[in-house]
């Protein structure tokens, strides 16, 4: 199963909660928590919160290691795999929705040609985000609309799948079909309202947490010269507050504004799925809700 939703809509406790009840076992499927050192920033559930439920694929990589969905969509099913192998249901959560449903869903990865690669990440260096963002759009709109133009990686893995099967990127995306049919999607309901003020409470305890310090130590690391872990959010915003280029308080906004946006985003893809069973964040019922839906599939 997995738990779906929101940035802040209260997935993590969920999930806990559904581990403990049905005897399981966590996946992380957050793309930035495979990073080690990327704890505040991506709320990284510290080992004494875990309640003693194992979690795995977490803290995998290196903070200057590219991250990889084809081979997490591997390493994720091979946890998968095991743990059902011994009883265990597992319990998918995490903020990345690409991640999640190149899991679940029947996800074939096209291959990759480091040549065709490399030439267009000199182009995205040279001309910009936007100049390749709008060649993209100009080749498949559908893709465009869904990858934000300041995600060049993204941008870059969409023109290299067109370059070399000549067909549009989107047409790559994952069918609505499980590739297990005993999978579940149990989604966090929450009001925008809501939302929005968990993650502005969210965005304080984190700088309060030490979330500068954080990003100063990864930046000795490595975290400019990374392609996928340098576009965190929250991140970026406090290495332009290091530099110089804006002030804390600047930071500390912008990150509650992209953080808005992503989680508007992450709902919106969730919502086009007719197959996730939907509990409100704070029904006291959401438990058994999720629970029932749980062994329904299961029977």
């Amino acid at each position: 199963m997995a738990v779906v939703g929101a940035t802040a809509a209260g997935k993590t406790s969920l999930s806990l909660d559904l581990a403990e009840t049905l005897g399981g076992e966590v996946i992380n499927t957050d793309a930035m928590q495979v990073y080690r050192g990327m704890d505040i920033g991506t709320a990284k559930l510290p080992v004494a919160e875990r309640r003693g439920i194992p979690h795995h694929l977490l803290d995998l990589l290196d903070i200057a290691e590219p991250a990889s969905v084809a081979d997490f969509q591997t390493l994720a099913r091979e946890e998968i795999a095991t743990l059902r192998n011994e009883g265990k249901t597992p319990v998918l959560v995490g903020g990345s929705a690409l991640y999640t449903r190149a899991i679940l869903d029947r996800f074939e990865f096209p291959g990759t040609s480091n040549e065709v690669r490399e030439r267009l990440e000199k182009e995205l260096e040279t001309a910009g985000e936007k100049a390749l963002h709008d060649r993209l759009r100009a080749l498949d709109p559908v893709a465009a609309e869904r990858i934000e133009i300041d995600n060049g990686r993204r941008v870059v893995r969409a023109l290299e799948v067109i370059e070399l099967t000549g067909e549009p990127f989107s047409a790559r995306l994952p069918e609505q079909v499980y590739h297990d049919p005993a999978s579940i999607q149990i989604g966090v309901d929450i009001s925008r309202e809501a939302l929005d003020v968990r993650i502005r409470q969210r965005v304080s305890e984190m700088f309060e947490s030490g979330f500068v310090d954080e990003v100063a130590r990864l930046l000795e690391a490595g975290l400019g010269r990374s392609r996928t872990a340098s576009k965190a959010i929250g991140y970026k915003e406090v290495a332009a507050y290091l530099e110089g280029e804006t002030t804390l308080e600047e930071a500390m906004e912008r990150t509650a504004i992209k953080t808005r946006q992503f989680a508007r985003r992450q709902d919106a893809w969730f919502r086009k799925d007719p197959r996730v069973v939907w509990v409100s964040y704070d029904d006291p019922s959401r438990l058994e809700k999720a629970v029932a839906a749980v062994r329904a599939v299961a029977v």
